[in-house]
């Protein structure tokens, strides 16, 4: 069984699949660009329907301190996914302020971005490793590009810390993206959706059920 984080959820429907279809994680999206943003108090109210036993977490993109604080204020999380350039200190102080788990996001194009996951293991409690959206890409998101990279970069990785595999991801390549990369644990946005932040419920349950067939 490979562990799967639904993100970017913004309606009580979609939570509802994801709990029912047995999401390890679900992910709200607190990057204002994004077509997935959700407000912090929408994902407070939200996440009140996500029992224990599912993890909330929350995607930030290089916020400082004052809008971290906010965002709990409004919306309890289990888990903050950092999704933009901090850097090993900045995940320190981070940890540290807030007393929460941290998942650095490690974006993806060849071998030496792999590599830089070692810069993390002391500071960071998880990894995400995601694409690097195109050079050629008009606007990219820090995530949700619905690009992939070369799995195989991923073959024979080992770290202390739990890992999970993202971009590009549905139910369709979910099992050869985890036979290539070894991923224990998995994260999609885009690929439950029907366009950009609108996403599928069907989709949804396909690609849990597909993660728990792993």
């Amino acid at each position: 069984m490979v562990a799967a984080k639904i993100c970017g959820l913004k309606t009580a429907e979609s939570i509802a699949a994801a709990v029912e279809y047995r999401a390890d994680f679900i992910g709200f999206n607190f990057f204002r660009k994004s077509p997935r943003f959700v407000e912090p108090a929408q994902a407070g109210a939200l996440g009140r329907a996500v029992p224990g036993s599912v993890l909330k977490t929350g995607l930030l993109v290089d916020d400082d301190d004052a809008r971290i604080a906010s965002i709990l204020g409004s919306c309890p999380l289990d888990l903050l996914q950092l999704h933009g350039s901090e850097t090993p200190e900045r995940v320190t102080a981070i940890r540290a302020k807030f007393g929460l788990p941290v998942m650095k996001v490690i974006k993806v194009r060849d071998a030496a971005d792999i590599a830089r996951a070692a810069d993390y293991e002391a500071v960071a409690d998880r990894l995400l490793f995601d694409a690097q959206p195109p050079a050629e890409m008009k606007n990219p998101l820090p995530g949700g590009n619905a690009v992939s990279f070369d799995w195989t970069l991923l073959q024979g990785f080992r770290s202390r810390l739990p890992w999970m595999l993202s971009g590009g991801l549905t139910a369709g390549n979910l099992a050869e993206a985890v036979r290539q990369s070894g991923a224990p644990a998995v994260d999609v946005a885009s690929g439950v959706e029907d366009r950009p932040g609108e996403k599928n419920l069907s989709k949804i349950k396909d690609f849990l059920e597909a993660a728990r067939s792993l």
